[in-house]
């Protein structure tokens, strides 16, 4: 069959295939889900992404490795600061990672991981970069967002090379927040504010979270910070 024909034929068949769609309990993999038009419902998810910011800087104005330890740096603290508060890491993106929190304390938990982050990168990274490369004018700035919503994963791709794509708000939202401006490294949607327990509001009376207005999006009303959360 000529590669045009194959293209149409399986594009016609997503179209007319009618979705089998199952509530899911927990975050699923790749091989929980069908390559055909199967999908697992999360009815509330949050989703966090953790970004690096100016990374074409980096990798434009740096010798490779020191650019790759930044990378490596920054996305293994990242990871291992999401698995601690109970998030799932569903995706790696070049200079972002992607994870997804269910269960209980979902808000509380992700809004945690991005002070843990902001802490991580001005408490342990930077003081050892800086160490180590004491020469080089650099610094390491990121921004993590998160937003919650209904939350559809569905597998995409083809037999040998595919992966989970998540649909829903949340995925979007999380995303475009991290794209935002690093002068405030952690930024989430009023829905996953007003869900968030005291200790994550406030510290010693003060608010940790400044209001703000999304006005890329509608004039959404979202919270910024620049707090940290101590790593013991």
């Amino acid at each position: 069959m000529a590669l045009r024909d194959e293209l149409s034929e399986e594009v016609d068949k997503i179209f007319r295939t009618t979705w089998d769609v199952r509530d899911g309990r927990e975050v699923p993999e790749a091989e929980d889900v069908a390559l055909g038009n199967e999908a697992v419902k999360l009815e509330e998810a949050v989703v966090l992404y953790a970004d690096m910011s100016g990374s074409t800087k980096l990798v434009d104005g740096h010798k490779w490795h020191f650019a790759a330890e930044i990378y490596k740096a920054f996305l293994y603290c990242a990871a291992r600061i999401i698995r601690s508060e109970g998030g799932v890491i569903t995706a790696y993106d070049g200079d972002r990672i992607m994870a997804v929190y269910i269960g209980d304390a979902k808000n509380t938990s992700a809004a945690r991981t991005a002070l843990k982050i902001n802490y991580c990168r001005v408490e342990i990274i930077t003081p050892l970069l800086a160490k180590r490369y004491s020469s080089v004018q650099y610094q390491l700035r990121h921004v993590v967002g998160i937003d919650r919503s209904e939350l559809h994963a569905a597998r995409t791709g083809v037999r040998g090379a595919n992966d989970l794509v998540w649909v829903g708000r949340a995925a979007n939202y999380a995303a475009k927040l991290s794209d935002l401006s690093s002068d405030y490294p952690s930024r989430i949607t009023q829905d996953v504010y007003d869900r968030l327990r005291d200790e994550l509001k406030f510290s010693n009376g003060k608010s940790i979270w400044e209001a703000t207005t999304w006005t890329d999006m509608n004039n959404l009303q979202i919270y910024r910070s620049t707090w940290w959360w101590q790593i013991e």
